[in-house]
């Protein structure tokens, strides 16, 4: 998989901080053309995020807009503005079947050929909003081999559930551990919620490494100055990477022994047990470069 932390909303309407973005180092960018951006001003965001798409593209981030739903009637001029060769994808909310990511595919297989590029090339992104799109998530993720993310919006979820979205997030707890078990089984990253409380940077830390022991590989990042926890949470910290060395170096001497398994801190140490450490320790490796 490709690696993803942190992915960075910018709002599409906002030349301004577009332009800030540059000078940011998340693992995705994000100029947004859906949710940050007022009705009146969404021709406006197209145009402003078509305009920066060579400059954001000439960085090190993937670059991924967000467009209009489809039942928006945005969503097709909004493709056509910033598909080419300066994306790595797209992504788009309100998912809630496997036809609608046919249908996107779709589009984007057209798009592709006028703009000159191979069928296929672009990513997908969706979001997965609704009880719907939850019940149906694995379908929904392996309906096109587009798709190597998808977000879960914990805002629209618990609208669509009619029920009020709690600081503790109890109310979520079934949703984002059906939706990464979804997405691991189909493949693709997991990724969380956005953190609303941008000034509270240690319930951001605390939110997201749970988050990532559900199963949760990054998360939407709504202000710069979330990326560095962003990041730091969702890559291994230095205990973990001890403990998995340490693991591993355990299992390899009792495979030289011609033992199939072994015991480290009082615990037993077999196969499965090595693979997760040797998972961690590559992810390890990708955070460092």
């Amino acid at each position: 998989m490709t690696l993803i932390r942190s992915l960075l909303f910018v709002p599409g309407n906002k030349p301004d901080m577009l332009t800030k973005a540059l000078g940011f180092d998340p693992d995705v960018v994000i100029p947004d053309m859906e949710d940050s951006v007022p009705d009146a001003e969404k021709a406006n965001a197209r145009e402003v995020v078509a305009s920066f798409l060579p400059k954001l593209a000439a960085r090190p981030p993937l670059v991924v807009p967000r467009v209009n739903a489809l039942d928006t009637g945005w969503a097709d001029d909004d493709m056509r503005a910033v598909v080419g060769p300066h994306v790595y994808g797209i992504s788009i909310g309100k998912i809630r079947t496997p036809g609608d990511i046919a249908e996107v595919s779709g589009r984007l297989d057209r798009l592709e050929q006028r703009a000159g590029l191979a069928v296929g090339t672009l990513k997908l992104v969706p979001w997965i909003e609704t009880a719907e799109a939850i019940v149906r998530c694995f379908e929904i993720l392996t309906a096109s081999a587009r798709v190597v993310g998808a977000g879960f919006g914990a805002e629209d979820y618990t609208n669509d559930m009619g029920i009020e979205r709690l600081d503790d997030e109890s109310q979520l707890s079934y949703a984002r551990s059906a939706f990464c078990t979804a997405a691991r089984a189909a493949g693709v990253l997991a990724l969380d919620t956005p953190w609303f409380r941008f000034r509270d940077s240690d319930g951001l830390r605390d939110n997201s490494i749970a988050a990532k022991h559900l199963g949760f590989k990054g998360r939407f990042a709504i202000h710069p100055a979330q990326i560095g926890t962003i990041n730091a949470s969702f890559a291994p910290s230095d205990e973990e990477i001890e403990q998995a060395r340490r693991v591993v170096a355990a299992y390899e001497q009792a495979e030289r022994r011609g033992r199939g398994s072994t015991s480290l801190d009082g615990r037993v140490i077999d196969l499965p047990v090595v693979k997760r450490a040797r998972s961690l320790l590559e992810v390890a490796e990708k955070s460092v470069n």
